[in-house]
């Protein structure tokens, strides 16, 4: 991930609704959400919550598919590892080995 791409995350992440499906979306899993169960765990509209998971989607951080009538969301971890190893890229007094655990903590759902 570049600066560019690490910048439209953190924009997409910096809205509380849109962190809070973010964060149920990690919780989920492999499993994922349809986007109408994401609203109402949230206590969230519909509509807000549609837009809000356009954003994450574009920012990387998620990805959907049609499931019927519905679409199901989840995170995309390889979009969150991507962000992190830019964030640490450049770690540790220049020993980014010393990152490695926390990178493969966030290899779960690849």
């Amino acid at each position: 991930m570049d600066k560019y791409a690490s910048l439209s995350a953190f924009s997409a992440l910096s809205n509380a609704a849109r962190l809070d499906a973010f964060r149920l979306l990690i919780k989920a899993g492999e499993a994922g959400l349809p986007s109408g169960e994401i609203a109402e765990r949230l206590g969230a509209k519909q509509n807000s919550t549609s837009t809000n998971l356009a954003i994450l989607q574009s920012a990387g951080l998620i990805h959907s598919e049609r499931d019927g009538r519905s679409v199901k969301y989840r995170a995309d971890m390889s979009g969150v590892r991507g962000l992190l190893e830019f964030l640490m890229e450049e770690c540790c007094g220049g020993n980014p080995e010393l990152c490695g655990p926390v990178l493969d903590k966030v290899a779960c759902c690849e």
